[in-house]
């Protein structure tokens, strides 16, 4: 087996190529979708294309890379020894999807020794693309992002989310009413996907939340990193299950000082 490590760039022509069929597939099963089943929660539903949609991107990944291992947040991890591990969300937002609500995305990013190197992200009912190579930029239909200079925090506009247990959004609602008095407001649009390429973009200064996976933020993650967001976790760490921020650098170290004492990383 060759053992080169692939090039980034060839992962990322792949993961876009894969994202935007998969976008295609689902945008079009939209209208009239339905819940197939729950997972943590009552509220933490799958739906019939959740499941359709990531048969079809393991399925061209692996017919491109069968050696490649994959870890779905439908359906597990598959594993592999070509180097690669693809982390794939085939519906980011799938409460959004369901109640035909436009901000969902397809999400699939790349791994070469734990590093995510290579990221798609499909928005398809906003019509948006984005893609990313580690050390090589970031672009939003072939543009090349540069996020928005920092705001201060009293001036700034963050996005959060709210997790599927009761006793977890409780938590999260009591570190919000300590949050909003020191920003400019918050927003809450029910995708990490597209949040993180939002601030990529410019539609918010920031963003934070606790209870993502990494299917959630590596493909997100890594295009707004390359578009010169930070994004990190708990205590200076990287992003985790405790807690996911994101903001540019110079606004970053004063929302993670705001988060820090309130419990924003526990339940």
């Amino acid at each position: 087996m060759d053992t080169t490590p692939p090039d980034p760039r060839v992962l990322r022509d792949l993961a876009v190529r894969v994202a935007t069929e998969a976008g295609e597939l689902a945008a079009g099963g939209q209208a009239g979708v339905t819940v197939l089943d729950t997972k943590s929660s009552p509220t933490d539903v799958v739906t019939k294309m959740d499941r359709a949609t990531e048969e079809l991107i393991r399925s061209r990944l692996l017919a491109a890379r069968p050696d490649d291992a994959i870890l779905g947040e439908e359906g597990g991890e598959e594993h592999g020894d070509g180097g690669v591990r693809w982390v794939v969300d085939p519906i980011d937002g799938t409460v959004n999807y369901l109640y035909g609500q436009p901000d969902w995305g397809v999400a699939i990013a790349a791994e070469i020794d734990g590093e995510v190197v290579a990221a798609a992200v499909s928005v398809p009912r906003r019509g948006e693309l984005y893609e990313a190579v580690l050390g090589g930029g970031s672009r939003r239909n072939g543009e090349a992002l540069q996020a928005p200079p920092a705001v201060p925090l009293e001036q700034a506009l963050v996005a959060t989310g709210f997790g599927y247990f009761a006793e977890r959004r409780a938590q999260q609602a009591r570190v919000l009413l300590d949050v909003v008095p020191h920003i400019r407001d918050i927003r809450r649009g029910g995708s990490a996907a597209v949040d993180l390429t939002g601030l990529a973009s410019g539609r918010c200064d920031a963003f934070y939340e606790r209870g993502l996976h990494a299917w959630d933020w590596s493909a997100p993650g890594l295009i707004a990193s390359e578009a010169g967001i930070r994004v990190g976790g708990p205590n200076g760490g990287p992003p985790s299950n405790d807690l996911v921020i994101a903001a540019r650098p110079e606004l970053y170290d004063a929302l993670a000082a705001l988060l820090a004492p309130l419990g924003a990383d526990r339940d």
